[in-house]
């Protein structure tokens, strides 16, 4: 999993509310259980003019310039409800999302994100639109900055907009570590509590001899 410390990058708004995992990655779009190979579904229903096609609607924004190089989404509230597809996240990371900034995420897609690379920012409503609203001149050059050191989204402004996340969440996307990751870094105290447990209750093991 690639680390997140610091981004600066084109943001595309995207303000709309309750944007469900199937609109992200529609189901027809999962045509494999890899990781790769999801990022031309991403939004399919928006960005193509027919189902299933490849014919790019220009009205999308996604399909626009500056925006074909945006690594963050502004977006509105419950942004990942739905189901608990996790090829929604592999098909943003696929595309080059790294950062979603939204009033608030779908629970389990919001774990998805940290746990593929993608920083969740939470940030308020009127914050995001205010945000959106000084991009529209030059987004091209108008640019957000988000830092996980500092937990700070900086507006093209220079307004500087703390934000929360959960400590674990943090750190794993600071380290680069998915949660499998994360618990290997303690292999040896686990394999230190195996061989005291194995003298303690060896009745327990006696199976895997």
């Amino acid at each position: 999993m690639e680390t997140f410390t610091t981004l600066t990058a084109v943001a595309a708004p995207i303000l709309r509310i309750n944007i469900d995992t199937d609109i992200i990655s529609p189901s027809r779009e999962m045509k494999r259980v890899s990781k790769h190979g999801l990022g031309d579904g991403m939004f399919a229903n928006w960005r193509y003019t027919e189902p299933g096609g490849r014919e790019e609607d220009p009205n999308f924004i996604l399909n626009q310039a500056p925006y074909r190089d945006a690594k963050i989404i502004l977006t509105g509230a419950n942004f990942g409800c739905g189901s608990s597809r996790e090829h929604a996240v592999w098909a943003m990371h696929e595309w080059g999302i790294r950062c979603v900034v939204a009033p608030s995420f779908g629970v389990i897609f919001q774990s998805n994100c940290v746990r593929n690379g993608i920083l969740p920012v939470i940030l308020d409503n009127a914050v995001i639109e205010n945000i959106a609203g000084q991009l529209e001149a030059n987004p091209a050059s108008k640019q957000l900055q988000v830092s996980l050191e500092d937990c700070t989204l900086t507006a093209p402004d220079g307004t500087p907009h703390a934000f929360d996340i959960p400590p674990t969440d943090r750190a794993m996307l600071l380290a680069g570590l998915d949660a499998i990751a994360v618990t290997m870094k303690h292999d040896q105290a686990i394999l230190e509590f195996q061989a005291r447990d194995h003298t303690k209750r060896p009745w327990v093991y006696l199976e895997n001899q």
